[in-house]
């Protein structure tokens, strides 16, 4: 993209389920029609991607970032940090369990914002998770670039069908000497 429009990164309230919902869906099946059953992602967009879903997140602590785009503060993806879920989890990790980001704005500047608020956020922790298909090259090389390593795999369920995830880790505070 030659000329990127004007962006702004806010932090999400419980107000904002129903905005995390629509990007997380629409992103969601943006980056996986084709390669996943519609019928299965839609079902797994109704699941997963619920504003139930996300106030539930924010409600056990999860925070999140939207990223907005001028004119008018159209939402155009976001990040989410939460407690881990996975199991390569040690004590004190967290999750950057979602980020998000319409594929015309993926390797943007907002694209490194919305990474470097989760960091941030996690500064005072261990280490920063996440799961990324292992097929999703420009993801991968996106978390290496922002000093992801991978840790291990995991097994990712959409329908009927699994996928395989890479599990990355980049750890945040120095080790005790």
């Amino acid at each position: 993209m030659s000329e990127f429009p004007i962006w702004r990164i806010r932090e999400a309230t419980a107000g904002d389920c129903h905005t995390l919902a629509l990007v997380g869906a629409a992103t969601f099946l943006e980056s996986f029609a084709g390669m996943i059953d519609g019928a299965a992602i839609g079902a797994h967009c109704a699941r997963q991607h619920s504003a139930e879903t996300y106030r539930a997140y924010l409600a056990k602590g999860a925070c999140a970032w939207i990223g907005e785009v001028e004119p008018g503060g159209a939402p155009v993806g976001y990040a989410l940090v939460c407690d881990p879920e996975l199991e390569r989890a040690r004590p004190g990790d967290l999750e950057l369990k979602r980020i998000y980001l319409f594929s015309r704005f993926k390797g943007s500047p907002l694209a490194s914002a919305l990474m470097q608020a989760a960091i941030n956020h996690a500064s005072n922790r261990p280490r920063l998770l996440l799961g990324v298909k292992d097929d999703n090259h420009r993801a991968i090389a996106f978390y290496r670039k922002h000093g992801f390593e991978t840790i291990g795999t995991r097994t990712f369920t959409v329908g009927d069908k699994s996928y395989d995830d890479l599990v990355m880790a980049r750890s945040l505070t120095a080790p005790p000497t």
